[in-house]
């Protein structure tokens, strides 16, 4: 096996928005770096199911169901 081919994996800690933390084996950094998460699952909507919603006004969703909603009824 070649030498210097994998990459040096070593302990970081990573903070979480809320400020708890955690260590983890990274290629983030040097040993012992910290490492400062902007978003993180549990407050981004892609994890904790968000309260976003669909606004169509005759747009792409309404043409689409136009034209395949008969498949779509069971």
């Amino acid at each position: 096996m070649k030498k210097d081919t994998h990459p040096d994996y070593h302990f970081i800690t990573v903070v979480m928005t809320d400020g708890t933390t955690y260590q983890t084996r990274s290629t983030y950094g040097k040993e012992g770096a910290t490492l400062n998460l902007d978003i993180d699952p549990s407050t981004h909507p892609a994890w904790t199911g968000g309260n976003q919603t669909l606004l169509d006004r005759g747009g792409r969703v309404s043409r689409f169901t136009n034209k395949y909603g008969g498949f779509l009824k069971k």
